[in-house]
């Protein structure tokens, strides 16, 4: 029989969710530091400036059984051929040779040298009782010549904590996919961090693709160390969340580095997806460029809050960072904040919000020419998201996320 866990007045037993304590090979100082962060905070509340539109009371008022449904998930692969692992429920289910990637449970104390957690409390809770992940390391001047596809599959009424590690040497080059997807009566917590580390020179672009279909409950987090020279890529793809928050840190620590993060998310019924993204510029002539776009039908609520930092020696700082919102209905919800901190005095720094309904002179210009409203809209909602699906420079992954438009809105993309 299995023990049924509620968040609320026991936040402890919600995530250990009939757990024993990790047997990853964290550092036990680590593991310790994060516990003592669990015990001391309790859910954040919106007087929490990162929260303030986010509201959690669904998520303590839970309750997490820890089973595992016994049914099938059908879903697609994004690539036709690819390095591919799957996890479902938090558990190593399928794994591709011929890379150098092998489990955290696996990996030895040596391995995982110098991964902590921030002072934030869902960081603290993936690395305290994280079940597995990967340890992804790519060799200096070594090409994948195909792409890494990381699966996750919700399908029951659980906790799941993961931790990735993507270390990619200098002069390398790799892509990485991690797709979201489950059920669709899953009611998991879902919490997801990768750490990731990128040498002199390197490339790296990761696809985030989240199309969960349950009522899960979605945390994910990617937290980067670029060096000098370096290049990162993060596509982030909300198509289907019932609850999903996802949290970018960037630290920039050597010079001529670029970062690059597009964002594009289209929700409906009552679904909530928050962005908050950290771009951190701590030396000179490096460049970061956001591009965040979103669709919200019905009564959907979409929060974005991206801050980029120019701190006092980095001078010569191109930092570029924008967020558009187009309102569906009337009972949606958008709340963007795009934020600039410069302590520098020799950069190019710009951040812009905009929130609005579709143009109607434009609709009508298609009337006007046999389009029918229904499909002026979607045209028009379509090109609208296009400016993000653009930057996408993977065919695969472009086709994908079009085919799952096309499909669920009837969009059409080229």
């Amino acid at each position: 029989m299995q023990e049924t866990i509620s968040a609320s007045g026991n936040k402890l037993g919600l995530f250990r969710s009939g757990l024993s304590l990790t047997s990853i090979s964290f550092d036990r100082l680590a593991i310790s530091n994060a516990l003592a962060v669990i015990e001391d905070r309790d859910f954040p509340t919106t007087h929490e400036e990162s929260w303030k539109y986010t509201r959690l009371s669904k998520l303590a008022n839970s309750k997490f059984s820890g089973t595992s449904f016994n049914k099938e998930v059908n879903y697609s692969n994004v690539h036709s051929d690819a390095y591919r692992f799957i996890f479902e429920n938090g558990r190593l289910i399928h794994s591709s040779e011929g890379i150098n990637a092998i489990s955290l449970k696996a990996a030895t104390e040596m391995k995982l040298q110098g991964i902590t957690s921030e002072n934030s409390l869902f960081d603290a809770i993936n690395l305290a009782y994280a079940e597995d992940g990967l340890l992804i390391e790519i060799s200096a001047k070594e090409k994948l010549q195909k792409p890494i596809e990381i699966v996750h599959i919700a399908n029951g009424n659980k906790v799941s904590n993961l931790r990735h590690i993507f270390r990619v040497g200098d002069f390398a080059e790799a892509e990485i996919t991690l797709l979201y997807t489950g059920s669709n009566d899953s009611t998991s917590f879902i919490n997801v961090v990768s750490n990731i580390e990128l040498g002199t020179g390197s490339h790296l672009t990761i696809n985030k693709l989240q199309s969960e279909f349950g009522t899960d409950f979605h945390f994910s987090k990617e937290f980067a160390k670029q060096q000098k020279d370096s290049n990162l890529t993060l596509n982030t793809l909300t198509l289907n969340g019932n609850f999903v928050r996802n949290d970018v840190v960037i630290r920039v620590e050597g010079q001529n580095a670029e970062s690059n993060l597009n964002g594009a998310y289209i929700l409906r019924n009552n679904q909530l997806v928050d962005n908050h993204t950290v771009v951190d510029h701590l030396v000179p002539n490096c460049q970061s460029n956001e591009l965040y776009k979103g669709v919200l039908y019905d009564k959907s609520t979409a929060v974005f809050n991206g801050k980029v930092f120019v701190r006092q020696d980095a001078q010569k700082i191109n930092a570029f960072q924008s967020n558009g919102n187009v309102m569906m209905s009337e009972g949606a919800t958008v709340y963007s904040k795009p934020e600039l901190e410069i302590y520098a005095d020799d950069v190019k720094c710009s951040h812009g919000s905009t929130t609005g309904q579709l143009d109607e002179e434009a609709i009508y210009y298609l009337r006007a020419r046999g389009i029918s409203e229904k499909s002026a809209k979607e045209l028009l909602v379509s090109a609208f998201v296009g400016d993000v699906l653009n930057n996408i420079e993977n065919q695969e992954v472009f086709d994908f996320t079009n085919k799952f438009l096309s499909y669920s809105f009837g969009w059409k993309n080229n």
